[in-house]
């Protein structure tokens, strides 16, 4: 592997879920121009999901760089059986915790997404979910996708959710407050986005509690003909997209819900 693009461990820490996963944090994250996030809550989320992977309970599913495990236990709640896997330790103790307070069960993995486990053939379902996708050159990013075709079964699906680049353009600003809270506390963001390699690059300034620490972080950008592209040479067929309603992909979706089957 490549080495890393940024410093991932510095970016999803403790202060990451003070801002967005906290009960009254500003909701889920964005790390593009669309304030917010598309989706009304994690129930609409999964609403999604479940609609456009045609899920049904007993079905296994990875849910690949799960986070703090917000859908995983969704997912798990309506039946399902999950696995999430995620490179943060933070990440899982939460998505542990709160799926213990649900009551569901999730088997959550510390991983790498480059490198998945012995999995081969063994998932129904992957859900690759709020922009988790794109954080390396572009030789690894493909493998991530060989990665997800080796833990499906044949005739499964893989669901990622994106940026839709058209609109993400079309909102571009080179700075923005992220996320504020009543306190003072907030994420300051200064944007570059580099047309010759497609990555969108960020200067972020964390302030909490009178503090005030920068990061930096990267991620790739995709239009949906190249990625649908990148999944066929993966294996996939029957590549679509769609927006964070569920309809065909257009110009004015914040979000771009790649679609993908196994033969």
């Amino acid at each position: 592997m490549t080495a890393d693009l940024f410093d991932a461990a510095a970016m999803y820490d403790e202060d990451y879920l003070y801002f967005f996963a906290g009960s009254d944090a500003g909701g889920a994250p964005t790390h593009g121009p669309v304030v917010g996030t598309a989706y009304a809550g994690a129930s609409a989320a999964a609403d999604i999901v479940w609609q456009l992977l045609d899920l049904r309970p007993g079905m296994s599913v990875l849910d690949l760089a799960c986070g703090h495990g917000v859908l995983a236990n969704m997912l798990a709640a309506r039946g399902c059986r999950v696995t999430g896997l995620d490179s943060s330790a933070v990440f899982l103790d939460r998505a542990r915790a709160d799926a213990e307070a649900m009551a569901v069960e999730v088997e959550y993995v510390s991983g790498d997404m480059r490198e998945l486990p012995e999995w081969t053939a063994r998932f129904d379902r992957v859900v690759n979910w709020t922009t988790a996708f794109g954080y390396f050159d572009d030789a690894v990013n493909r493998t991530v996708l060989t990665q997800m075709a080796r833990v499906l079964r044949p005739g499964g699906k893989l669901a990622m959710d994106l940026d839709n680049l058209t609109k993400f353009l079309a909102s571009y600003t080179p700075s923005r407050v992220t996320a504020l809270r009543d306190n003072g506390d907030m994420l300051v963001d200064r944007h570059h986005l580099d047309p010759l390699t497609g990555r969108f690059q960020v200067e972020r300034t964390v302030v909490r509690d009178g503090q005030a620490r920068r990061l930096t972080f990267v991620k790739r950008l995709f239009g949906f003909p190249e990625l649908r592209d990148w999944c066929t040479a993966a294996g996939f067929t029957r590549v679509s997209g769609y927006g964070e309603d569920g309809s065909p992909l257009n110009a004015g979706h914040n979000r771009m819900v790649v679609v993908a089957q196994l033969p």
